[in-house]
């Protein structure tokens, strides 16, 4: 049913673009919509006005997020176009933002330079105004202090205003006494300024400073002095400031200006003049509305001086702003109002070094001065063309070695980078090459080790089949053997060779009359001692077929018996049971056959099914122990030396008896040699755990012995070759 109704994909489906790129595209759709749904009137509007900025908002972030990817995996992908970036963030970067903090200060501080030369200029003016009102108040407060009387003092007041006002230098000039205003200047109505309750009585008896009267600025300097007769006597000194003051206070710096109010909004401004147009009428009758209140309705600035030139391109305009104490004279409260200065940086300099940047020390330092930054300016285009030519010498190694990769990578190994130079990068390219080399001929190598494994795994396979896969118990012995190489193929060697009974007429199934047993060990590992092991293998079994099965003719068999000889090979039917005899033909045959230094260890012995007698004879293996049923252990070390190493070599023979129970364990240098930190294996051991599974099938046994080595070893590498033969009597 539901596969019934599934919904299949069109095609024009699975082309849209997934991830950001289908966000960003989602979120444009969506936001070109809502741009026609907010045209809709009413609330509709609002609301689809409202899900329209969170919708933008959704795809800023998605943009970013997708200009992010787009630039790490398009324009970041390449090594040249993310050192030209680091080079920016870590080089270009911080010296963009120290110079950008240099030139920030230098212009506040420049602002701040000319914004303290126009202030200290009014503060200079104050200064002069102060001392010269406070002579002139001296010079009246003597004169007033000479006529006792009323009707006198009257008089001297008029005539020390008369005088006074002769040597007045200052404008405007009022005198007080007791906070009543003495006549100084009948003529004199310019100036509206009267001494106001807070500076009836000054603390310290002076003041001087900023102050706003009725919507004007002055620069205003009181000083108070009490005369012989107890009175307050108050000499009043103001300058009205215009255009014509700010253009002393502007010389030699551009433009200057004073902005009575504090900095406000348009939408503020607005308000204001709208609340004082409201209540322009009311504010005038009643006549309590402040001098700053009247000023924030709509005074202007008081500007002086012109703004300045350039003189080169570097002589940036500097236009800074500050503010400046005030003080209101009808309430005495402190205030600040604005103050605005327009200048050049060649102004400011000549105001701070004056005369000093004229002769031929000021042009020397300014010639040096150029000088350096010329120098300075070499030097970063020098370290731009070096930082270029480096990060190219880095992007051609690297595209090189990219390159490169490809190649190897389309199987081509001959190709070889061109290497030029002399650094770190070329020797890694030089060793991509060696590399390149290397891989070339461990391939070849790897092929050849490939055909080399083949054979060697064939060779195993055959030699598998040389070892007895069946092994066929006789009614007295039971027969087991095992061996495990080290390597792919094994240099020792074990067999088994069953004899039967003549072939009668009428009969065809023959009867087991004993076996031959053969254990060996080729000096050497690997794959010569397992061809070594194929040939000693090849012709001890062609000695057994030979006892065997050849049928000699009388001729044949006249000229064996006329041989010198006959007494040591006797009947032909009965060469293997002497097995000293066959370990002297093969030590021959390998003497001559092969290698001086090859050599090989071999045991061979004839078990007799009728007698359980057991005859062998021992070429320098390892003797094989037989476990009694008793617990006695009888070695089997009568032979000789090892078979191929010398030539005309005899063995000796032994040979006893089997017991029912008795096992014979034979077995090669890899079962008791292994070591670890104990010690060897040793035979010990091994007849330890024959012992205790002796009752057991001779497999049982054999994987017994092999757990136990497995064990001694470890997890190291199996040293040897590993051959066990047991037989055991029944």
């Amino acid at each position: 049913m539901l596969d019934a109704i599934r919904l299949r994909v069109p095609v024009w489906a699975k082309r849209l673009p997934s991830g950001l790129a289908g966000a960003a595209l989602l979120l444009s759709l969506w936001f070109c919509v809502l741009l026609l749904l907010r045209l809709l009137p009413g609330r509709w509007g609002s609301f689809f006005n409202l899900i329209e900025i969170f919708v933008g908002v959704a795809l800023v972030a998605v943009g970013a997020a997708l200009l992010i990817q787009v630039v790490r995996r398009r324009m970041l992908w390449s090594l040249r176009n993310k050192l030209v970036l680091t080079y920016l963030l870590i080089g270009l970067a911080p010296v963009v933002l120290f110079v950008t903090l240099v030139l920030i200060s230098a212009y506040i501080a420049t602002g701040q330079f000319a914004i303290h030369l126009v202030d200290s200029r009014l503060q200079a003016e104050l200064s002069q105004m102060a001392g010269a009102n406070e002579h002139r108040a001296g010079l009246i407060s003597q004169v007033l202090e000479e006529s006792p009387s009323a009707a006198e003092r009257e008089k001297r007041d008029v005539a020390a205003s008369a005088d006074v006002a002769r040597m007045r230098l200052l404008p405007e000039t009022k005198a007080y006494v007791d906070g009543a205003a003495i006549p100084l200047d009948p003529i004199d109505e310019k100036t509206p300024m009267g001494l106001p309750p807070w500076a009836s009585q000054l603390k310290e008896g002076s003041f001087q400073g900023l102050v706003l009267d009725g919507g004007d600025l002055y620069l205003v300097v009181l000083h108070q002095k009490k005369l012989a007769d107890g009175r307050l006597f108050t000499l009043e000194s103001s300058v009205f400031v215009d255009s014509r003051l700010m253009n002393s206070m502007a010389d030699g710096l551009g433009r200057a200006a004073l902005f009575p109010r504090k900095m406000k909004s348009l939408a503020e401004e607005r308000r204001a003049a709208a609340a004082a147009a409201d209540n322009k009428s009311v504010s005038a009758a009643s006549g309590k509305v402040s001098g700053m209140e009247r000023l924030a309705v709509g005074t202007n600035w008081i500007v002086g001086g012109k703004e300045p030139q350039g003189e080169n391109i570097a002589d940036i305009p500097v236009r800074f702003s500050s503010e400046t104490a005030i003080t209101d004279w009808g309430t005495g409260d402190g205030d600040n109002i604005l103050i605005e200065v327009d200048s050049r940086p060649t102004l400011l300099y000549r105001q701070l070094f004056g005369a000093s940047l004229g002769g031929i020390v000021t042009s020397q330092i300014l010639n040096g001065l150029i000088a350096l930054c010329v120098v300075f300016a070499l030097i970063e285009a020098l370290a731009l063309f070096m930082a270029i030519r480096l990060s190219r010498t880095i992007t051609a190694s690297v595209a090189d070695l990219y390159e490169a990769t490809q190649e190897i990578d389309h199987g081509r190994l001959d190709h070889r980078i061109g290497v030029t130079r002399q650094d770190q990068l070329a020797e890694l390219s030089r060793s991509f090459n060696a590399m390149t080399g290397s891989l070339q001929r461990l391939l070849v190598e790897q092929k050849a080790n490939e055909r080399l494994q083949n054979e060697i795994s064939i060779a195993q396979e055959v030699q598998s089949n040389l070892f007895p896969h069946h092994v066929s118990n006789l009614a007295s012995l039971e027969l087991h053997g095992v061996c495990r190489p080290a390597r792919s193929v094994s240099g020792d060697y074990y067999d088994f060779l069953i004899f039967h009974e003549e072939a009668n007429e009428g009969v065809p199934a023959r009867r087991e009359t004993g076996v031959g047993i053969a254990l060996g060990d080729i000096s050497g590992k690997g794959i010569s001692a397992a061809l070594l092991m194929a040939t000693l293998h090849s012709a001890v079994r062609a000695y057994r077929f030979a006892s065997e099965e050849l049928v000699y003719s009388e001729s044949s068999m006249a000229g064996l018996m006329a041989s010198r000889d006959e007494e040591y090979w006797g009947n032909c039917d009965e060469l293997f049971q002497s097995p000293g005899r066959i370990l002297s033909l093969l030590n021959r045959h390998l003497y001559r056959s092969t290698q001086p230094e090859k050599y090989a260890t071999l045991f061979l012995a004839h078990y007799d099914a009728a007698s359980s007698m057991l005859t062998y004879s021992n070429a320098g293996q390892l003797p094989p122990l037989v476990l009694g049923r008793d617990g006695s252990i009888r070695r089997l070390d009568q032979g000789g030396t090892v078979v191929g190493l010398m030539d005309g070599m005899h063995y000796d023979e032994d040979r006893f008896q089997m017991r029912s129970g008795d096992i014979m364990v034979a077995y090669s240098d890899g079962v008791t040699e292994p070591e670890n930190d104990f010690g060897e294996f040793g035979e010990t051991r091994l007849m330890e755990v024959v012992a205790r599974y002796r009752d057991q099938p001779l497999h049982v046994i054999s994987n017994k012995v092999m757990q136990a080595l497995d064990a001694w070893i470890g997890a190291e590498e199996q040293p040897d070759d590993i051959t066990l033969v047991l037989a055991r009597q029944a």
